[in-house]
């Protein structure tokens, strides 16, 4: 979690009340962080009209109170606008703050323009919802190129780490567990993973040939050798490097592998053909899905509790900037 040491938890908000939100899909974490933060589960009208368009309506009040909508954006072009709607809605009812609660952040994974007319979009997201919020929590942002969330948003954003719940239910429930990461870019996780639950580990390379292809290296001979093989990555999307990594683990010898992530993504038929390449697929419940059996709604709570004793910032001002 990127640090607010200075900012101690407190039961109550100097103006009051807490209040959570939860945007459509979102109810579960909305009801885990309302009991942890001694909040007052709030309610709102969140629908399309027949033409497309997003209609919001705030039904319970939330002058003077510290207001936070919970939305994960996987799947975000459905869901930003109404998002978005719902926070000018607490704002122009009075909120003294609205906070955005967004397990998962989407668009992160496109932090550099590769070819000619691309964007940075991970910069323009970022910078959108910076206009909305006071504040954003989420979890294990995939940031690749941007070292912390601070260089692309303009209000406080801090990143939970799931890698101490992810090794909470590695130790409970795989016996003799090596770890293995299915990419470069799942080292942090893997790494965070082994030495919390003091395991060996490795992390594979790979190829991508397209969204929906790539290689994965193959397993060096004698590696995790008596132990059980556990994928560790942050995002399953189309499942392409962790189904290539299982099929390399099983070519060198070792038992079909756990796989452990934290976002739940899954496009297309990614979970069943996972499924088929694995012992079992668990995920974090980042993002709601059949595969969730590690909760995060404890650690989002920390990370959210010193962020209602922030200073109050004008939201014209920066709104305008």
């Amino acid at each position: 979690m990127e640090p607010l040491a200075a900012l101690a938890p407190t039961a109550v908000t100097a103006g009051g009340r807490r209040i959570v939100l939860a945007m459509p899909g979102n109810e579960a974490t909305a009801v885990g962080l309302v009991t942890r933060l001694g909040a007052d589960r709030g309610r709102a009208e969140v629908k399309h009209f027949p033409d497309g368009e997003s209609f919001v309506r705030l039904l319970t009040p939330v002058t003077d109170a510290d207001v936070v909508i919970v939305c994960t954006l996987d799947r975000p072009d459905d869901k930003v606008l109404s998002l978005l709607w719902l926070a000018i809605a607490a704002r122009e009812g009075g909120a003294r703050r609205v906070g955005l609660v967004a397990p998962y952040l989407a668009y992160m994974r496109q932090d550099a323009v590769f070819q000619a007319g691309e964007i940075r979009a991970a910069q323009h997201f970022a910078a959108l919802l910076s206009g909305h919020f006071d504040w954003v929590v989420t979890v294990d942002p995939h940031l690749h190129r941007i070292p912390t969330l601070s260089e692309i948003f303009r209000v406080p954003a801090v990143a939970v780490q799931a890698a101490p719940a992810l090794a909470a239910w590695v130790r409970a429930q795989v016996p003799h567990p090596f770890l293995v990461g299915p990419d470069e870019e799942s080292r942090q996780w893997v790494e965070q993973v082994a030495a919390l639950c003091d395991v060996p580990w490795t992390v594979l390379s790979k190829v991508r040939r397209g969204a929906w292809s790539v290689d994965v290296s193959a397993v060096a001979a004698g590696q995790g050798a008596g132990r059980t093989p556990v994928l560790i990555d942050d995002i399953i999307s189309t499942g392409r490097t962790l189904i290539a990594a299982a099929w390399q683990l099983q070519r060198a010898g070792l038992p079909r592998p756990y796989c452990v992530a934290v976002h739940a993504v899954f496009a297309g038929s990614a979970y069943n053909e996972l499924r088929s390449a694995a012992q079992d697929v668990v995920t974090a419940d980042s993002i709601a899905h059949p595969s969730n059996c590690i909760a995060l709604a404890q650690p989002l709570a920390d990370a959210i509790a010193p962020l209602f004793d922030l200073p109050l910032t004008d939201a014209t001002t920066r709104l305008d900037r």
